[in-house]
């Protein structure tokens, strides 16, 4: 009898024993899907603090800004030649990310931000979001900033945030920063950058800046999934894996520009070869019946009535409202704000549409209205016209 008990004990604890190896095994693995794509590496960045008040400039105390001296034509006093995003934050404030820095337009006026980087050079904006607690944070070519309000803190890391590397960046909701770059992705806890591993692309010899590394932009769709558009693809985070989406079909380009998620659920890609809609198993070409098989898609954007709006061929821009795709006319508005000198004839300025952008995004603010930034300025679209939007309005 006591060797019978004796054999159940043993084979009891052989049980559980057995059972928590399983979920510990178990356990260590679903940690390993998570950490294998974070690095136990660390990239640690200076830091720096400096009142707003010491670099700001007030638009009109600075010259006139002409995209090009030479030209004689009216071409305003441009926010700046080159705007590369803009963003209205939660105050109603508009801040722009330009070739040349960071502006910002509140009731006061248009004010500059002279941004430096780690070795005291002007910046590129590239990307501008607000977080929860209502911080500003300013992504730019050699570094990050946050501004609270009254203090900018820069932070600058000489090994990935270099001059030229930062070129993506969001606040995911869960209040973690991504920060894509021309060496990959990290994220950013306020303290430390750490490596978010994505198996390297190629380099893309018909752009100016490329890497293997390239991270375009990145996205969260409404489950809480990341996105990466990558020089290597279309790639998805879960949470635990990482997923190459478009090496699903051959016809979808490595080379991926912007990733979005219709409010239908559906996620639009666009890419050098075309604009495709994932329906979550399977691609479709959206442009290849209007612009040709190999035709360029940039920048994508969504509107508040379910509206898309993309440019082609860099400067072209389309929209589509779901049955219809309409190139939208290179015409300008003469608006109230606008001062032409006597050698420009209105009609004339109407047809030519000089100063049209090229956009680097399409942007709706809150007040419902169509923004499109790019080279030569920031452009509103209103009544099938666009309205140059200089230091002077109108706003």
């Amino acid at each position: 009898m006591n060797s019978i008990m004796k054999y159940l004990q043993l084979h009891n604890l052989l049980l559980k024993t057995f059972i928590l190896s399983i979920c510990f095994l178990g356990i260590t693995s679903c940690a390993g899907q998570i950490e294998k794509h974070a690095t136990a590496l660390k990239f640690i960045p200076e830091q720096t603090k400096i009142h707003a008040n010491s670099i700001s400039l007030k638009a009109e105390t600075l010259p006139e800004y002409r995209v090009d001296i030479h030209d004689k034509d009216y071409q305003g006093n441009q926010i700046s030649g080159v705007i590369r995003t803009v963003f209205q934050d939660s105050k109603g404030n508009f801040w722009f990310g330009t070739q040349s820095g960071l502006c910002r337009k509140d009731k006061n006026g248009l004010v500059y931000f002279d941004l430096k980087n780690r070795i005291g050079q002007g910046v590129t904006v590239h990307v501008i979001l607000e977080d929860k607690m209502g911080v500003i944070w300013i992504g730019y070519g050699g570094g990050i900033a946050k501004y609270d309000g009254t203090y900018f803190t820069n932070y600058h890391e000489k090994d990935i945030l270099i001059t030229g590397g930062l070129w993506s960046m969001l606040m995911d909701s869960k209040g973690t920063l991504w920060v894509g770059t021309t060496h990959g992705v990290f994220t950013f806890d306020g303290k430390a950058f750490t490596p978010f591993e994505i198996p390297e692309g190629k380099v893309n010899p018909n752009f100016g800046v490329s890497t293997s590394k390239m991270i375009h932009s990145i996205t969260e769709d409404s489950k809480g999934n990341m996105w990466f558009a990558t020089n290597g693809g279309a790639y998805r985070f879960d949470g635990n894996t990482l997923t190459n989406i478009s090496a699903k079909d051959q016809s979808l380009s490595n080379f991926v520009n912007q990733i979005i998620e219709r409010a239908d659920g559906t996620f639009w890609i666009s890419t050098v070869n075309g604009l495709f809609l994932y329906d979550g198993t399977s691609f479709k070409s959206i442009t290849e019946k209007l612009l040709g098989k190999d035709v360029g898609v940039g920048c994508i954007f969504e509107d508040n009535i379910g509206t898309i709006w993309f440019t082609a061929k860099k400067s072209d821009i389309y929209n589509y409202d779901g049955k219809t795709f309409q190139k939208i006319e290179a015409k300008i508005k003469i608006t109230d704000h606008t001062v032409l000198p006597f050698e420009v004839n209105q009609d004339q300025q109407k047809q030519e549409g000089n100063f049209l952008p090229f956009p680097f995004q399409v942007y709706q603010d809150r007040q419902q209205r169509l923004w499109f930034v790019g080279f030569k300025g920031a452009y509103r679209f209103e009544n099938n016209a666009f309205v140059n939007v200089t230091r002077i309005g109108p706003w």
